[in-house]
């Protein structure tokens, strides 16, 4: 064999690596993963107290780590089929057959189960639970309700809350009001932010048979719903103040972070068009790390 025909060979399982790399990377959804690391790790920092350890919260971060990405493969697995008829979420590496449907399974149940033994043995039995419930509901209640009820939005909240209160009782927090607070502040935040993504994606959730959006006598009341929960969102944001966890900063950003998105769900409210629906995710898209930043400047401000 001729040394080109040997270069030839290795350019192409070079080439061929790295096309798989990437959809696995794109399987794992990035950055859903990153950023509930960061809600896990805003979640530590305030349920410490002044007992932060950071090999702890790395820990704690891995095995929740391995979670998450096994949620998504698991969730991309169950739904290659509806996958294929969305124009999104067509060419995702499932959908299209570029990997093998039974390797993204079997990596997604070895992911689950290394994510929820290694909590148990480096973190704490509550954690673990707490993860192992995650996963059972967003996999097994949540995606193939998606098929069935538009409920399933609301079932698609509770694991979507989940991360702080994990990094919460991952530092040694029980579920005590603090938990309860860091829980309901995402559980608000969501309904608006995927209220808009499915009024976005409407047709493509309805080309595949899956029931995102809330109806009565065939209206949509994404709108309402969206405003419904700005408006709470508010209220619930305060809680974390009054419990004195966090500080001044916290309690303006939240206010002001809340009314504008109060604001922008009235407006989608009024014109439940998809450039409404737009404005209400980007401003969700900005709520969110503003708020876990401010909280995490208030805990070492507070610390020092």
């Amino acid at each position: 064999m001729s040394s080109v025909s040997i270069n030839q060979r290795q350019t192409q399982f070079t080439t061929i690596v790295r096309e798989r790399a990437v959809d696995y990377l794109a399987l794992a959804k990035p950055r859903i993963a990153v950023m509930a690391m960061a809600a896990v790790a805003v979640g530590y920092l305030i349920g410490s107290r002044t007992e932060f350890e950071v090999l702890r919260l790395l820990s704690a971060c891995a095995g929740i780590f391995c979670v998450a990405v096994s949620c998504s493969l698991l969730n991309q697995w169950f739904e290659q089929d509806t996958d294929q008829k969305m124009v999104r979420t067509a060419d995702r590496p499932l959908a299209a057959g570029r990997v093998s449907s039974g390797g993204i399974l079997l990596v997604g149940l070895v992911l689950a189960s290394t994510g929820v033994t290694w909590l148990w043995l480096t973190t704490n039995i509550l954690t673990s639970v707490l993860s192992a419930a995650t996963i059972a509901v967003y996999v097994c209640v949540y995606t193939p309700m998606k098929r069935v009820s538009s409920v399933c939005t609301t079932v698609g909240a509770i694991p979507g809350a989940i991360p702080p209160v994990l990094g919460w009782v991952a530092a040694g927090g029980q579920l005590d009001e603090g938990a309860m607070a860091l829980f309901l502040l995402l559980f608000a935040w969501q309904f608006p932010h995927f209220l808009a993504i499915a009024t976005i994606h409407h047709e493509d959730y309805e080309r595949a048979g899956l029931k995102m959006l809330p109806r009565v006598a065939g209206k949509s009341v994404a709108g309402y719903l969206s405003v419904a929960y700005a408006c709470v969102l508010i209220p619930i944001s305060l809680m974390l103040w009054e419990q004195g966890v966090v500080g001044i900063p916290y309690l303006v950003v939240s206010i002001i972070g809340g009314v504008c998105y109060l604001a922008f769900s009235v407006r989608f409210l009024l014109e439940q068009s998809i450039g409404r629906a737009r404005t209400v995710l980007l401003c969700s898209i900005v709520y969110l790390p503003a708020v876990l930043l401010t909280m995490t400047f208030d805990y070492f401000r507070l610390l020092s």
